[in-house]
């Protein structure tokens, strides 16, 4: 079996959503000036690279928040759908016409975004592949729990409320800033940990694959 890092690297290099805090890095205890230890602080948007977002986000302050997400929808089984690269929105009828496996409840979206990681791009992209209002009730209807995207948002730049709130409303999870530039499209073991922060709309997280 072979493992997969699915995770964006966290360096003060990696793109932010537009209006959202620079990531910064500082090294406030170090060694070489007679510090004991070497020790950082971060400071940036809890949706940062690779995060999830919880129903709070995008709902009422009644909504579960990051550390009451059920951790066995964010780990099992998931399959891997690779979308040609002439996709610019996947919409209803996309996924009409793909051939997702039955009984498929974990659903992570391989498009042309992935070629932003590897080409190592760093400033923000807004013409990413997303997922239209139509896209997100298609798989709440069709029973997905777990989506994961490989761009900053599950949801076009210029419309983000609608697909969140679909997708969020149904107790669909959302993963954000996966990098699949690695990964063929298949059934792989998905293990995915947001940092348990109380009270938080999102968290970054540390995504694997284990290839089956």
């Amino acid at each position: 079996m072979r493992t997969y890092d699915i995770s964006l690297t966290i360096s003060p290099d990696l793109p932010v959503w537009p209006g959202d805090p620079e990531i910064v890095l500082e090294r406030f205890s170090k060694m070489e000036e007679g510090d004991p230890c070497n020790v950082t602080k971060i400071s940036a948007s809890l949706h940062l690279g690779t995060h999830v977002d919880a129903p709070y986000h995008y709902l009422n302050s009644d909504a579960p928040t990051i550390e009451q997400l059920p951790l066995h929808l964010l780990t099992g089984r998931a399959y891997v759908l690779e979308l040609p690269n002439e996709v610019d929105l996947i919409t209803a009828a996309v996924l009409e016409h793909s051939e997702i496996p039955p009984r498929t409840r974990r659903l992570l979206f391989k498009t042309r975004n992935s070629a932003i990681w590897a080409q190592q791009k760093r400033q923000f992209q807004p013409d990413f592949v997303a997922l239209s209002p139509d896209a997100a009730e298609y798989l709440a209807h069709h029973g997905i729990r777990l989506v994961g995207v490989d761009y900053l948002s599950v949801a076009p730049f210029h419309l983000p409320a609608p697909t969140h709130e679909i997708l969020l409303k149904s107790g669909v999870v959302i993963i954000e800033g996966l990098d699949l530039s690695q990964v063929r499209q298949g059934r792989y073991t998905l293990y995915c940990l947001p940092l348990k922060i109380a009270g938080a709309d999102g968290a970054p997280a540390r995504a694997i694959l284990i290839g089956v």
